[in-house]
């Protein structure tokens, strides 16, 4: 058949259109395929057909760094990609930005990180990510944020990992959509206060606090906190009328410590104790227990010293002496902390939480792995004194029934709970 004919096209000019499925998708459906690649690879699909030069420009999400997520490349090697890639998107808005960084080392990497952030703020995102990886937790550099406040009205997730943030950037004041908040392995020292009247999920876990003093948590709409092993000094949780869950574990790079935990009977002066001279409201002293005071359900934990079985951290009970009365919360899980070396912390929130529904009771066991389940029923009509009315469902959970489990166990059958093995 002679060449150039009318109607007739050469098969190898254009792909085999039954084959080729990708191509016959709408350009809205393929850039959210690419939004989920990592930005490497989705900028490398520019060379697959002309229609492809200049999709990636429109995906709603970048991942950075993903291409090696368990190691990622440092800011310096990272750098000539990024600039360009910004650059050359332009200001096309993006729903998500994500940023894993490896390290960094040379005297430009921060500033250059911290252009990015606000060259991606600017494209109106509702989900930022930053994560810097960290080898050390312990010795490793956090990446400074520069101390300026993020201003944004269409940021809705804020995830942090390995940074250091200051006062003003920790002031949402001016972010009125965000309200989610996630912090890990962060640096808050600098700030007196983190505060935001529209976020409603805050989760801090393994960062450092105040070393000199204390930071306030002022969250008036919270509703889910998660504060997993804050170091140094414990923040002071402000009033949270709407909050429906917490989980706060107060572990062993907390510093608020006294020589009485170890012998009750020497004097203290750390203000916070039972010594015969701190006195006073608990207006500022109950740091935790007031601020969680409106919650519907509770997971208290603190570690113990695993030789001496002391506390290694006296917070918890030291709000017991001013300890508010829980009428809303429903459901607690509790560890050993609050049993040992007596059983009067356990007293004590059980008789300041009327509407309880639920206890659990964790015993010298770390998370899920424990090996008895024991549950409680109540043997008689009548209860106790000093215990919910409306407590349905007790729960021990141990990794062996030894004295020191067996020692609450008794406790809980002075309200007439009796255990199933």
């Amino acid at each position: 058949m002679p060449p150039g004919k009318r109607g007739e096209v050469d098969e190898g000019a254009r792909p085999d259109v039954e084959g080729d499925r990708i191509s016959a998708l709408p350009d809205v459906l393929l850039s959210h395929v690419l939004s989920l690649l990592p930005a490497e690879e989705a900028v490398r699909t520019c060379v697959l057909a002309r229609r492809w030069r200049h999709l990636w420009k429109s995906a709603p999400a970048l991942r950075i760094g993903h291409l090696h997520k368990h190691k990622p490349k440092s800011v310096g090697a990272l750098r000539k990609f990024v600039d360009h890639l910004l650059l050359l998107r332009g200001g096309l808005s993006l729903n998500k930005f994500e940023l894993r960084l490896g390290g960094f080392s040379g005297p430009d990497d921060v500033p250059r990180v911290n252009l990015w952030l606000r060259q991606a703020v600017m494209c109106k995102i509702r989900v930022l990510k930053l994560y810097l990886h960290h080898n050390n937790a312990y010795i490793d550099p956090w990446l400074e944020l520069d101390d300026l406040p993020l201003v944004s009205k269409y940021l809705t997730r804020l995830q942090l990992r390995g940074v250091r943030c200051h006062a003003s950037f920790l002031n949402f004041s001016s972010c009125p959509a965000l309200e989610q908040i996630e912090f890990e392995y962060c640096n808050v020292s600098s700030a007196q206060k983190i505060s935001s009247e529209y976020l409603k999920c805050l989760s801090i876990t393994d960062s450092v606090f105040g070393e000199d003093s204390r930071i306030r948590i002022c969250a008036p709409n919270l509703v889910s906190l998660h504060l997993d092993d804050p170091w140094f000094y414990t923040p002071i949780l402000e009033s949270m009328p709407g909050l429906a869950k917490a989980f706060v574990r107060i572990a062993e790079q907390c510093h608020d410590s006294c020589s009485k935990l170890w012998d009750p009977h020497q004097h203290c002066d750390c203000q916070y104790c039972n010594s015969s001279d701190n006195i006073g409201d608990g207006a500022d002293n109950c740091m935790l227990l007031k601020g969680l005071s409106e919650a519907k359900s509770l997971v208290l934990i603190s570690d113990l010293d695993l030789v001496y079985l002391h506390p290694t951290s006296f917070i918890f009970k030291s709000d017991l002496r001013w300890c508010p009365t829980f009428k809303k919360l429903k459901t607690m899980l509790l560890n050993e902390y609050w049993c040992v070396p007596d059983l009067q912390a356990l007293t004590c929130i059980l008789e300041h939480s009327p509407n309880l529904e639920k206890l659990t009771l964790q015993l010298f066991s770390k998370g899920p792995k424990h090996k008895v389940e024991m549950n409680g029923s109540f043997s008689s009509m009548e209860r106790s004194v000093g215990i919910s009315e409306h407590l349905k469902i007790v729960e021990v959970k141990c990794e062996v029934i030894d004295e020191r489990v067996l020692k609450v166990l008794q406790f809980l059958c002075t309200f007439s709970i009796r255990f199933s093995f």
